[in-house]
């Protein structure tokens, strides 16, 4: 099964999980879609927010990775995969946009220090090694679906570690806004999941 590997890294805001058998509440889907709206102001972020950023560029394209994985129909992926994989791409597609966004307006490199770095070693949280990506590759059908659902787990885990740490040391409003709908959205994703697991 031929499928081209993008430059790995994964997680989710606006999370349409609505079709996938949950959703965020209003609330939080009105907060996030208004700090996907914001322009970053000089003064109004740190060290951290930058950070959270550039690391969960690269966590998120990584995830969308994945996803195309799954849809590639040569994976032949259950359904309910496939649905999920959509979601997440729907989702963090429009987030790396607007995080890099937040970037230019802070006057910083999207790959800031992370220049260089090889993210197939899997150094960020829950990221994915090259190996990992390539087996999963080979795997297609119900082999496929049990390792893409593990390995997507882990990745969520990964974004919850990076959005905690976000919500612990950064101060712009949108980033943090962010970071909370990871853990709303990516936790629910988790529990889906788990459950996928289960059968």
């Amino acid at each position: 099964m031929k499928r081209t590997l993008f430059t790995i890294s994964a997680l989710a805001f606006a999370l349409p999980l609505a079709a996938c058998g949950s959703s965020m509440n209003m609330s939080t889907a009105t907060t996030v879609k208004a700090a996907a709206g914001a322009t970053a102001k000089v003064g109004s972020f740190n060290d951290a927010d930058v950070a959270f950023a550039q690391g969960m560029i690269p966590h998120h394209e990584q995830a969308v990775e994945m996803a195309d994985m799954a849809l590639d129909p040569t994976a032949g992926a259950a359904p309910k995969i496939a649905a999920l994989a959509k979601a997440i791409k729907g989702a963090q597609d429009p987030e790396i946009a607007t995080m890099k966004g937040w970037l230019a307006g802070w006057g910083k490199d999207a790959a800031g220090g992370m220049t260089g770095m090889d993210h197939s070693t899997g150094a960020m949280p829950g990221m994915m090694s090259g190996a990992d990506m390539t087996t999963l590759g080979k795997n297609m059908g119900a082999e496929f679906d049990t390792m893409w659902t593990t390995m997507m787990i882990a990745h969520h885990k990964g974004a919850i570690d990076m959005a905690n740490t976000e919500l612990k040391s950064g101060q712009a409003a949108e980033a943090k806004a962010l970071a909370t709908a990871v853990i709303k959205g990516q936790q629910a994703e988790i529990d889906q999941m788990t459950a996928m697991l289960k059968g």
